[in-house]
């Protein structure tokens, strides 16, 4: 019988490759940049579509935020079985077709709420970007050449969390909100007719069928309690109002039906099965709590700056970088070091300096010095550069060849709906704590309008609302550092002696992360 022959890969990155990678690096770009940039634009939001004297709350415009990583947690698990029935490049060009185009309609948007619907359409491009362009990238490069690529796929990973901020920033003051989603059109322009030209053509070759129904159970189940969670404020925190009680119990009516159908059909859109795996169900609840206690208490950063401290956008956009320049110092470093020592000698580190700084944050006032700021901030990120990548290993190791492709889809949708839960929950906790603040929303609507001040007693009264801001930020804060430390508890359970891995297991050769 003959044997099938293996692709000869050149060993040095040619210029074909330099190509494919461009493509990908630029798809990278545009999806994790547009989940930060966001970021820095939510105190305009709350203004824009509402008033300086009646801002819209704040837990409702951070479902632009919550909005766009369900989405990208909904069409993660579909990519893989997409990318076989239609073809890699024709999906590729899809999803940039789909983000550009979502990105146009969220820049047209007249209300809060058609500005969320459109960030669900662009989420649903946005995250086919990165698990594409890895399956692109491993299919170019071959084994030899992937962690060469991988490093420059990596540049946008690293970049985006100090990038997008400070790209915020300076399109709304010298420009206008619309410019952060406009400016994706002329790229998305770009990649498209790049990727069209530069693509190999493959051709579709449908494999495993797709859990439709287990879709349809979790993503609006989801959607619906966290609508329910984010309800509260309006509701004047009444659990009994039927908006807040009736959509969380569906919601979760839902989820639990989804938790009993996945563990029947053979291909489900998440393998809870996974879970007989000790280390991945011990990272993935740790992933869960870090994920939502980090990324929602970061997301109130840029906003303090601004509604506390009185900073244009720009300015908060680059007070908040150092938290992405400290990730970008000890990512690759907890990369090196997780090959050599066991995961649970090198998590607890990371999650003690987010501990310290989330707690620093806890103290803030309206005059908290910025160096201590920063400093937190930069701590905060240390300890993020620290904790993501170890968790991902671990997890992954102890898994064979064809388990990985479905845990790490597994721990890529838990992050995105972690981080969502915090978003949802810590910006209805802010909201919360500003409406019961008399004086904190009128000293805050005189940061942008000082004829408002005369309502408040002048700067007396806005002097002292900003205290009360301050305060109400500060409480936040001891919800997302309560959360870190609950963290602790799922990390003594990971492994403190190395473990043997079995991706070879199976085929010999270990499989690429692509969801």
């Amino acid at each position: 019988m003959a044997m099938l022959k293996t692709p000869e890969y050149p060993e040095q990155i040619d210029a074909a490759v330099l190509k494919i990678a461009g493509v990908v690096v630029l798809g990278a770009i545009m999806s994790i940049l547009d989940i930060t940039v966001v970021n820095v634009a939510l105190p305009t939001f709350q203004t824009v579509f509402g008033s300086v004297d009646q801002p819209i709350a704040y837990s409702h415009v951070a479902w632009t935020v919550t909005a766009y990583t369900l989405s990208l947690a909904t069409v993660i698990p579909m990519t893989g079985w997409a990318a076989d029935r239609f073809g890699t490049k024709r999906l590729y060009l899809t999803a940039i077709g789909l983000f550009t185009a979502g990105s146009v309609l969220c820049a047209t948007a007249s209300s809060i709420n058609m500005l969320i619907l459109f960030r669900v359409f662009q989420g649903l491009g946005g995250g086919m970007l990165m698990p594409l362009g890895m399956t692109i990238m491993t299919r170019s490069a071959g084994p030899k050449r992937m962690g060469r690529l991988m490093a420059i796929l990596g540049v946008p990973m690293l970049l985006g969390p100090i990038l997008g901020p400070i790209l915020g920033g300076w399109l709304i003051e010298h420009a206008s909100w619309h410019w952060i989603f406009l400016i994706n059109a002329p790229i998305g322009a770009v990649a498209l007719v790049y990727a069209f030209v530069v693509l190999p053509s493959d051709t579709p070759e449908p494999s495993e069928s797709f859990d439709f129904l287990g879709m349809l159970l979790l993503s609006p189940g989801l959607a619906l309690f966290l609508f329910g969670v984010s309800s509260l404020p309006q509701e004047g925190g009444d659990f009994t109002a039927p908006r807040v009680w009736v959509s969380m119990l569906v919601g979760v009516a839902l989820m639990l039906t989804f938790v009993w159908h996945a563990f029947r059909p053979e291909h489900p859109l998440l393998d809870l099965r996974l879970f007989k795996n000790r280390n991945l169900a011990v990272s993935t609840i740790t992933m869960f709590l870090f994920a939502a206690a980090f990324f929602g208490g970061l997301l109130l950063v840029p906003t303090y700056f601004q509604e506390v401290r009185g900073e244009s956008t720009l300015h908060a956009g680059l007070l908040v970088a150092p938290q992405g320049i400290g990730a970008m110092l000890t990512m690759p470093i907890a990369g090196t070091l997780v090959d050599r020592f066991p995961v649970g000698r090198i998590v607890p580190f990371g999650l003690v300096l987010i501990t310290v700084g989330m707690f620093g944050l806890t103290q803030i006032e309206a005059d908290t010095s910025y160096k201590l700021l920063i400093g937190l901030l930069f701590v905060m990120g240390l300890g993020m550069g620290a904790t993501m990548m170890p968790l991902f290993t671990t997890a992954l190791k102890t898994l064979t060849h064809h388990e990985v492709a479905r845990g790490s889809t597994l721990l890529n949708i838990t992050q995105q709906i972690a981080s969502s839960v915090g978003v949802a929950v810590i910006s209805v906790m802010l909201t919360n704590q500003l409406k019961n603040k008399p004086l904190a929303l009128p000293a805050i609507a005189a940061q942008r309008d000082p004829t408002v001040a005369n309502q408040i007693g002048g700067a007396a009264g806005v002097a002292k609302g900003l205290v009360q801001a301050a305060e109400a930020f500060a409480n936040s804060y001891w919800l997302a550092a309560s959360l870190v430390l609950l963290t602790f508890i799922p990390v003594y359970f990971l492994p403190r002696k190395q473990e043997a891995t079995h991706l070879l297991d199976d085929d010999g050769v270990p499989p690429l992360v692509v969801h």
